[in-house]
């Protein structure tokens, strides 16, 4: 199952103790003992990998490296690694503590989470002319640290949304080079899926039934998946028995859970249109295009119908 809500607790390195050195060199005096190194920070990356919360199933405490102490004859502690965490797109990162929230929006952005404390001064930075030979030095400053939740909110340009098993996960892979999960039951598919088709991200998030916003089948949550969903293609099968309750049964737990989700652009698309005689076809067609002017039949063992499906992706691809 899909993790995608977490609390974790993160710590930046502290900084490394500075030296108290003196000068070893035959005929050399004075101060020379190092600084501390700087503790390491904590940053969070930007990935498409949406199982990258699986990294938090088992450890929620992460720590960058502390920073080295500081050496005599000069030599400066190292400074500690920083720690980059590997987030999905999407993922909305709260502090519990100062209900501070930012979010990571595209791969490869990087985000400092907390900072590494400072390396404390060896004595040789404390020398002046009135104090010569300085036995002062500072230990270093600690490192930042936060308590955090993160939620991941798919970013997808485009969801598959509708009943189980109508063919969602099937057209994913005919569109795009996703592997996902298909078989002859409810539910095969229990977490979101993703396809890149040129530039468009698309979703295939898992069947809705009545009352998945009050969490009966699958619950609500993915009815979140689809807040961040830019366009919806809704699948209706060309073999159900009333294909305009399918439809209204979806739009009601999308408005129960959030009614702007109805606001959003969206396709029909008559799946399984295989299974039923042209004539049956065209009477389903005429019906679907009272609930949406948008209407398109689907079947994978159609060629012509495939086409006229990646068409309308061409052409929401050159918008993008």
């Amino acid at each position: 199952m899909l993790l995608d809500d977490v609390k974790i607790e993160i710590s930046a390195g502290n900084g490394g103790k500075g030296c108290a050195g003196f000068n070893k060199n035959l005929m050399s005096l004075g101060p020379a003992g190092g600084s501390g190194g700087k503790g390491g920070s904590v940053f969070f990356e930007g990935v498409s990998d949406l199982n990258a919360f699986n990294q938090f199933r088992f450890k929620k405490q992460l720590f960058a490296e502390d920073g080295r102490e500081g050496k005599g004859q000069f030599c400066d502690g190292p400074d500690g690694k920083d720690l980059v965490i590997k987030l999905p797109v999407g993922t909305v990162i709260t502090n519990t503590e100062t209900k501070e929230a930012f979010e990571i929006t595209k791969v490869g952005e990087r985000v400092l989470a907390v900072k590494g404390g400072r390396g404390g001064r060896g004595n040789f930075l404390f020398r002046s002319a009135k104090n010569t030979s300085p036995k002062e030095f500072e230990f270093g400053k600690k490192g930042e640290h936060a308590n955090l939740h993160l939620q991941l909110k798919m970013i997808a340009d485009i969801g598959f949304l509708g009943l189980p098993n109508l063919g969602k996960s099937s057209l994913l892979n005919e569109l795009t080079n996703a592997s996902v999960k298909v078989a002859n039951y409810q539910f095969t598919t229990l977490e979101p899926n993703l396809g890149v088709y040129y530039s468009l991200i698309l979703a295939d998030i898992p069947g809705l039934i009545e009352g998945a916003s009050e969490g009966k089948g699958l619950g609500i949550k993915f009815l979140k998946h689809v807040e961040r969903t830019k366009i919806l293609f809704h699948f209706l099968a060309a073999d159900s028995e009333d294909i305009t309750a399918d439809y209204k049964t979806i739009r009601a737990e999308l408005e129960a859970y959030n009614p702007t989700l109805l606001e959003k652009p969206q396709y029909i698309l008559i799946s399984r249109s295989d299974l039923v005689s042209e004539k049956e076809l065209k009477k389903i067609l005429t019906k679907a295009k009272k609930l949406s002017k948008n209407v398109l039949p689907i079947s994978i063992h159609n060629w012509d119908q495939l086409q006229k499906v990646k068409e309308l992706l061409n052409e929401l691809d050159k918008e993008k």
